[in-house]
C-alpha cells in the first residue's frame, strides 16, 4: 500500500509540474483563464481523487470501520462485564446477608441452649440442696431422738439410783422399765410440744 501511494503521489506531482511548465509563458494576464491549464488541473485533481480513493481512502475507511467495530465491541463487552459484576455483587451481598442471618440464628440458638442448661443446672442444684437439707433434718431428728433416749435412759438410771437410795431397796426390772417408759413418754411429749 505504501509503495502504491508513493507512486500515486509522485505521478500527481509530475503531472502538476508538467501542467505548470507547459502553460508558463503564454498568458501573462491573470484575469483571463487558460482553459487548457484549467482542464488539465481538473483532470489531475480527478486522477488524484481516483488514486487516493482506490489506494488510500478505502484502507483508511476500512481502518476506521474496524476501529469503530472494535470500540463498539469493547463497549458492549464492558457493559456485559459491568452487568455481570453487578449481578455477582448482588449475589455476594445476598450470600453475605444469608450468612449474617445464619450466624445470628446460631448465636441465638446458643443463648437459648445456655439458658436451658442454666435452668437445668439451677433446678438440679436446688433439688440436690433440698435432698441434702431433708437428709440433714432426718439425721438431726435421728441424733435428737437418740440423744433424748440416752438422756432418758441416763435420767431414768439416775432416778432409779436416787429412788433406790431413798427407798432403800432396789426396784425390780419391771418397775425399772415402767419408770423408763414413763420418763421417755414425758420427755417426748415435751419435745413434741416445743416443735
Amino acid at each position: 500500500m505504501r509503495f502504491s501511494l508513493r507512486h500515486a503521489m509522485f505521478a500527481t506531482l509530475c503531472l502538476t509540474s508538467v501542467a505548470f511548465a507547459s502553460g508558463g509563458g503564454e498568458n501573462p494576464d491573470p484575469v483571463i483563464p487558460d482553459l487548457w491549464q484549467a482542464g488539465f488541473t481538473i483532470a489531475v485533481f480527478l486522477l488524484l481523487l481516483f488514486i487516493l480513493g482506490k489506494f488510500a481512502f478505502k484502507p483508511i475507511m476500512k481502518g476506521l470501520n474496524d476501529r469503530e467495530a472494535f470500540i463498539t465491541s469493547a463497549l458492549r463487552d464492558a457493559d456485559e462485564a459491568s452487568k455481570k459484576a453487578q449481578t455477582q455483587l448482588a449475589e455476594y451481598n445476598e450470600k453475605l446477608d444469608h450468612a449474617r442471618a445464619e450466624a445470628t440464628a446460631i448465636v441465638e440458638e446458643g443463648r437459648r441452649d445456655a439458658e436451658v442448661a442454666k435452668r437445668s443446672i439451677q433446678d438440679e442444684a436446688r433439688s440436690e440442696a433440698d435432698k441434702m437439707i431433708d437428709r440433714a433434718k432426718r439425721e438431726i431428728g435421728i441424733a435428737r431422738d437418740s440423744a433424748v433416749r440416752e438422756l432418758c435412759d441416763l435420767g431414768a438410771k439416775l432416778a432409779t439410783d436416787a429412788a433406790t437410795k431413798i427407798v432403800g431397796r432396789e426396784l425390780s426390772s419391771d418397775d425399772h422399765e415402767r419408770l423408763i417408759r414413763e420418763s421417755i413418754d414425758e420427755i417426748t411429749a415435751r419435745s413434741a410440744s416445743r416443735n
